[in-house]
């Protein structure tokens, strides 16, 4: 049965909780398989990292990903090379396997502009922080390479809050028109800062809204990497074949948890309790993955051993290399926002290069 070809309430599944067989295994080699662990226990272990230089004021506001890993690895695994990623603010995983370096999520977070800059060849929209903003870019992108000829699909991230922003409706509803070639992937992580799904909308499920635009909608456990690859690989190839009988986007909503903070502004310990919490632990898909792994000869416990030290050490190097970086000026805060600067931050300028000046910049950045 097609991913598409079952009822909305019936998310796609390859692994229980367990790691046990449930559902069609992808077509993916060892090697295949071993990356995507290793990019999860990356994206792990990067999260971790990045929360404590939050706590020690060695950045700024932070959003965590933790229990995100199996939708934003498996679905990043399944595009091709030349494919793109438009994500929101929380998808450093998916950046990482796209090739986006660990030092440059980190710089953005530190306030560095160049931190939203892709390396040359790495094709990866810039971060969006404002709720929904990004589905319109990525629906006007898919339906700009098409009227150039190309073949490229657009992977779409955005969080369940997002499906109440009027973003969401024009930027899917456009796409069904035109049928760009976008997959449209919300993570339904059950809560939109404080806000639960059930309070977003009367629908069942956020999947079913794909009806009202006349593209494919559906459900898969987002915490089953396996099934978010398959479900994805199946709307990325959709989304390129021209003489499909459906329209060409999808909209995939991904079920799934963060075990963490909204950001790191936030406490949710306000909003939720902690057995909410430990219930959606017991699904967490690097264990699954690793379980499944280990049931078919892949992983053992030295190989193990061998991804938790790279990791380490990888998340450490970048940590260094940004850190490394001088800060940005203050300048630079607006330094794309106004094509001429106003003439009361020019004034707030001289007043700080005076400052600066009579007390020396040492000084004055240790305060």
């Amino acid at each position: 049965m097609s991913v598409f070809d079952r009822a909305y309430d019936d998310p796609v599944r390859v692994l229980d909780e367990d790691g046990e067989v449930v559902g069609d295994v992808p077509d993916l080699g060892d090697e295949e398989l071993v990356d995507m662990y290793r990019h999860m226990r990356l994206a792990r272990h990067f999260d971790g990292r990045a929360v404590s230089l939050q706590r020690q004021g060695r950045m700024g506001t932070y959003p965590p990903l933790s229990g995100q890993e199996g939708a934003q690895i498996g679905s990043a695994s399944a595009l091709a090379e030349d494919d793109w990623i438009v994500p929101s603010y929380r998808e450093h995983g998916a950046a990482l396997v796209r090739g986006l370096p660990l030092k440059q999520t980190l710089l953005y977070w530190m306030g560095h502009e160049d931190g939203n800059k892709a390396p040359e060849g790495v094709n990866v929209f810039p971060v969006a922080v404002p709720i929904a903003s990004q589905i319109p870019h990525a629906t006007g992108a898919a339906w700009a390479s098409t009227l150039r000829g190309d073949d490229d699909a657009f992977l779409c991230y955005f969080g369940d809050g997002a499906t109440s922003e009027g973003d969401f409706h024009e930027g899917i509803n456009f796409a069904g028109v035109f049928d760009t070639p976008t997959v449209f992937f919300c993570n339904n992580n059950q809560w939109a800062i404080s806000v639960p799904r059930e309070r977003q909308t009367r629908s069942a499920t956020l999947a079913q809204k794909a009806e009202a635009y006349g593209i494919d909608g559906t459900q898969v456990d987002g915490m089953d990497p396996l099934a978010v690859y398959r479900v994805t690989k199946s709307a990325v190839e959709k989304a390129r074949d021209p003489d499909a009988d459906r329209p060409r986007p999808t909209l995939i909503e991904a079920i799934q948890y963060r075990f963490g903070a909204h950001t790191t502004a936030d406490d949710p310990t306000v909003y939720r309790d902690d057995d909410e919490v430990e219930r959606w632990k017991a699904k967490d898909p690097i264990p699954r993955l690793g379980a499944y792994l280990r049931s078919e000869g892949i992983l053992d416990d030295d190989s193990v051993a061998e991804i938790e030290a790279s990791v380490e050490e990888r998340v450490a190097a970048a940590i260094e290399a940004a850190e490394s970086e001088a800060r940005p000026e203050p300048k630079a805060l607006f330094e794309h926002a106004y094509a001429d600067l106003p003439s009361e931050l020019e004034r707030q300028y001289e007043e700080l290069a005076a400052l600066r000046e009579a007390r020396g910049d040492a000084a004055f950045t240790e305060e």
